[in-house]
């Protein structure tokens, strides 16, 4: 900003002409305030990077101004019920209860961070990362742990698996092998065929380690899977929030649908700067399969993600997660 400020001083002072100066100073008057507001505004977004990090180190028995916010966080992807006070919501409580302190500790142990309890500044990290909007955490049930033995049936399996699935096990009926899918009508963040092509590579990963086929129909209404852009409230019962919160989600079978948050930035070319839609696709079709979120850091279906990063290939997790739930081992 300063140096666009110097160039128009500079160009102003070595005016020839009256007429040519006052242009320059109108000039200076339109743009000088929306280049004052782009600069700001990229600070604002830099700055909420990390927006829990003036909480760090906040624990049990303290009231915090903010702490609300790690509660509303909590809430949302199923570490705490929604309103877990009887006498006030969460989003109007700032103290560090026994309750915070057991949900604090569950994600840590989610995602393999020291349980303490405490609001260290890897926990505040993880928690500042976007990520995928479907909950770690259903009504209360959650197998996202690390070092679980798998049992089929009069078989344990005593390797570590962190795969996870829905409540209840929720899946496509056996008779169900050949899906549909079609992109909704509404916001369009990047172009038709970009969209089409990368979750097209998207659902074919997903083809190759199970028995599904995936068929692009131009009749979405009729399709077992929706795929689309929305901003906000869009009636699914899980409304977007903004950018840098949830970028994505999608629901288990037999719903089918896939939703991208429209006010994050996609693309598909690894920009630094946006999200890359097939990696995404590849985490959303994973629940839309059947399968929860992951523990493994290097899994599709670990739930975060950051701009400019390409993780489209499956994971062993991954893989062994949907043969598991489908029994196809």
């Amino acid at each position: 900003m300063l140096q666009e400020k110097k160039i128009l001083v500079m160009a102003s002072k070595q005016c020839s002409s009256r007429v040519t100066c006052a242009l320059l100073h109108l000039i200076m008057l339109l743009f000088l305030p929306l280049l004052i507001q782009s600069h700001s505004t990229h600070q604002h977004q830099h700055q909420n990077q990390q927006p829990f990090k003036s909480l760090q180190g906040c624990h049990k028995g303290q009231t915090v101004k903010g702490l609300n916010a790690i509660k509303q966080y909590l809430e949302m992807y199923g570490y705490l019920p929604h309103h877990h006070n009887n006498n006030t919501s969460s989003g109007d409580d700032d103290t560090f209860d026994d309750i915070l302190e057991s949900a604090v500790k569950t994600y840590q142990l989610n995602f393999h961070l020291n349980v303490t309890g405490i609001l260290d500044s890897k926990t505040l990290q993880d928690m500042s990362l976007p990520r995928c909007g479907v909950p770690d955490i259903v009504d209360g049930h959650t197998s996202m742990r690390s070092g679980k033995n798998r049992h089929l049936g009069s078989t344990t399996h005593h390797t570590v698996a962190h795969y996870t699935f829905f409540n209840g096990r929720p899946r496509w009926p056996s008779s169900k092998t050949q899906l549909t899918y079609g992109f909704l009508p509404g916001v369009q963040v990047i172009g038709t065929q970009d969209l089409r092509s990368a979750c097209s590579r998207a659902f074919d990963r997903w083809a190759r380690v199970s028995h599904f086929t995936f068929q692009e129909t131009q009749d979405y209404r009729s399709a077992d899977l929706k795929i689309g852009f929305f901003r906000g409230d869009h009636g699914d019962g899980a409304p977007f929030y903004g950018p840098g919160n949830a970028i994505a989600h999608a629901f288990a079978p037999t719903r089918g649908w896939f939703h991208f948050d429209a006010d994050e930035k996609w693309g598909t070319n690894q920009a630094s700067d946006a999200f890359d839609v097939e990696s995404v696709a590849v985490h959303e079709i994973g629940h839309l399969l059947g399968l929860g979120h992951s523990s493994v850091g290097g899994a599709i279906m670990y739930p975060s993600i950051s701009m400019g990063v390409r993780k489209v290939n499956l994971h062993g997790d991954d893989v062994q997660g949907i043969k598991t739930l489908y029994n196809l081992n």
